[in-house]
């Protein structure tokens, strides 16, 4: 799960627990100028996520890491899919991050209101 957060103009995306260790990353900051939205999307969720290169993948339990899909560097760390909001970026080492959240409306409220 992550846990985000604005910072002044960064918005900090923590990872909690043991996902640190499947996802292979702890913390991503992100320039709020560099976060072109955020939304929920059940479609993205679901068939092949990519080349994981590296990261962790158990169908129907957890995908978490870098992986690669259709020209895109996406950043995964999601178990529960109800609780998933993609971010789409520009200018970043990623260019996207599906992630697990506690409260996804009210992170889609935090990353796209102010814009």
């Amino acid at each position: 799960m992550i846990h985000v957060t604005r910072d002044g103009d960064k918005v900090l995306f923590d990872v909690k627990g043991l996902h640190k260790l499947w996802a292979l990353k702890s913390r991503l900051e992100i320039p709020r100028t560099n976060i072109r939205g955020a939304r929920r999307d059940a479609a993205a969720l679901r068939g092949w996520k990519g080349w994981r290169v590296p990261g962790t993948y158990v169908p129907g339990l957890i995908t978490a890491g870098t992986f690669y899909l259709d020209g895109k560097r996406i950043f995964w760390d999601v178990s529960d899919p109800d609780k998933a909001v993609v971010v789409e970026l520009e200018d970043e080492k990623y260019n996207q991050l599906v992630i697990e959240v506690e409260d996804p409306d009210a992170v889609i409220n935090l990353l796209t209101s102010g814009r």
